[in-house]
């Protein structure tokens, strides 16, 4: 557990985040319980640690400085990527995490409560037909699907004002092109994510 930790601790360093030994303790925690249930619920195909540390965890925290406001849904969330690690590291933000998937979900509240995360809410709903309270500050997704058809799904759900942070690989020129009427991109930012030679993009949207 040393070397992942370290590995973890390190890349939030590099991230800019903060890189104190009980975060990354956190962080390592989570990644167990992934590795626990995934046994059974098929959260994830990649299950040696110290790879999670780096696809999982530091993929994650680099979406961190696109966040804005006080609420962040993670649409599609499925084993909690990206808000379970960016709720670890935004305790003072309010962090949804959404998936269809009954299992997933139920993997979801129990990592919540394990980890003590007071600023999360699990549900299980289709983004297409969920009507939550009120709208996010920041609506976010890792792979998750298309941009045009990210702003179909989660358009109506983000706040005025409000933003929708797509995590992708390489530059996604032509999805770029496809966006809905109404919409652009505010930021295309290329992303390093420590340790994973990938490309790596972050894609905000904005009415």
């Amino acid at each position: 557990m040393g070397e992942v930790e370290r590995i973890i601790g390190d890349g939030l360093a590099r991230l800019g985040g903060p890189a104190d030994a009980a975060l990354a303790g956190a962080m390592v925690r989570y990644l167990a319980l992934v590795q626990e249930w995934n046994r059974a619920y098929n959260l994830t195909r990649i299950t040696d640690l110290p790879d999670m540390a780096v696809r999982h965890i530091l993929d994650s925290a680099s979406v961190r400085p696109f966040l804005a406001g006080a609420s962040v849904l993670d649409a599609g969330s499925g084993a909690g990527l990206p808000g379970i690690p960016l709720a670890l590291l935004e305790p003072a933000r309010h962090f949804t995490l959404v998936d269809a998937t009954g299992k997933k979900v139920r993997f979801l509240e129990h990592a919540a409560g394990a980890l003590g995360l007071a600023n999360v809410t699990t549900v299980q709903a289709r983004l297409e037909s969920w009507a939550p309270p009120a709208p996010f500050d920041t609506i976010v997704c890792r792979a998750l699907t298309s941009l045009a058809e990210f702003v179909q799904l989660c358009g109506r759900l983000v706040a005025p004002g409000g933003r929708l942070v797509a995590m992708k690989g390489r530059h996604p020129a032509d999805e770029l092109a496809a966006l809905p009427p109404g919409w652009r991109a505010t930021q295309v930012a290329p992303v390093t994510v420590p340790g994973l030679d990938a490309e790596r993009h972050v894609v905000v949207l904005e009415r």
